[in-house]
């Protein structure tokens, strides 16, 4: 293969959409965990106000998973040049949509379990503990693509060079 089959001029377009879905998935993803659990807290604070902070540990673990994926994001843009591999671009789009769709599924679950536990919390106060269990098991799924991201990330070096 030539140099210029290899080493495209849009290949760094896949490494700018894979940055680009590390961020925006996984905020979708928090942004909807914030909301939905938010919404939970609120119908929460009616019955139980003095379970009001307790009860803000979904918000908390929803904005981790935004966190994931700037940090992605910005392992993404370090490693963007011109002129690049296309190896090197799909790996990184590959990393991108890792942490970026694991991060969505992530903060659909942290929403869901965050509104319906804070809201059964406040009935029944055993709950809690339960709710603090699944949504870990729930922030977990966020992490798995966030190691899978890295992973794939150190490798996109490791293909054939543009010289």
């Amino acid at each position: 293969m030539s140099s210029s089959e290899l080493c495209p001029v849009y290949a760094p377009f896949f490494g700018a959409m894979g940055c680009t879905a590390a961020i925006v998935f996984t905020c979708l993803g928090a942004s909807y965990g914030t909301s939905k659990s938010g919404v939970g807290i609120s119908a929460m604070g009616v019955l139980r106000p003095d379970l009001l902070i307790k009860c803000i540990i979904p918000v908390v673990m929803a904005g981790i998973i935004a966190i994931y994926g700037l940090v992605v994001s910005v392992l993404i843009s370090g490693g963007i040049e011109n002129p690049m591999t296309l190896y090197a671009g799909f790996i990184q789009l590959g990393a991108g949509l890792s942490v970026g769709l694991s991060g969505l599924a992530a903060g659909i679950a942290i929403g869901i379990v965050g509104d319906a536990g804070v809201r059964g919390t406040a009935q029944q106060p055993r709950l809690f503990i339960g709710m603090i269990l699944i949504l870990i098991f729930a922030e977990v799924l966020g992490l798995y693509g966030l190691i899978v991201a890295l992973i794939l990330n150190t490798r996109a070096s490791e293909g054939p060079s543009c010289k």
